[in-house]
Order: C-alpha cells, then sequence, then structure tokens
C-alpha cells in the first residue's frame, strides 16, 4: 500500500475509534453522574449537565487522543508510513 491509502486508512480508522472512545467515556459521565448526582437535582439543572458532561466527554476524547499520538509520534517515525493526502500542487490550472 502507498502512503497516502495509509493515510486515508488510518484517519478513517482513527474517527472511528474516536468516536467510540467518545461514546464510552459520555456513558460512563452518564451512569456516574445518575448514579451519585442526579437524584439530588432539579430537572432542568440535570438537563444542562448533561450538556456539559457531553462537551466533557469530547475535551476528554480530544485529550486522549492528542496524547496518543504525541507518544505514537515519538514512538514510531511516522513520516515512514504516512504521507499528504492533498498535493502540494502548483494550483488548479
Amino acid at each position: 500500500m502507498n502512503k497516502r491509502l495509509n493515510s486515508i486508512l488510518f484517519i478513517l480508522a482513527a474517527t472511528i475509534v474516536n468516536i467510540v472512545a467518545m461514546v464510552l467515556i459520555f456513558g460512563v459521565l452518564m451512569v456516574l453522574f445518575a448514579r451519585f448526582l442526579a437524584p439530588q437535582l432539579p430537572p432542568g439543572a440535570n438537563q444542562i449537565i448533561l450538556l456539559i458532561l457531553f462537551v466533557g466527554s469530547v475535551v476528554l476524547t480530544y485529550v486522549v487522543y492528542h496524547r496518543f499520538m504525541r507518544w505514537l509520534s515519538n514512538k514510531y517515525n511516522l513520516e515512514q508510513y504516512f504521507g499528504p493526502i492533498f498535493g502540494k500542487g502548483q494550483g488548479r490550472r
């Protein structure tokens, strides 16, 4: 396989893993919230906190992914396996 195809497959796999990780993190945060905090709060506050939990899961997923990619790029030479998806062309004519 060439570097461009490797890059495309990596982006697709990383996107799927990111979505699954975000759903799992959100599920864990939601279960913890529902178990310990939700019964003591009014319904209006619960709606706002669920929104905050969702945004928090997105941010946490980004932080975990970013640290993993930094570790991976330090451990392996990723330029050997991946290339640019879009070429460095002179412009379209």
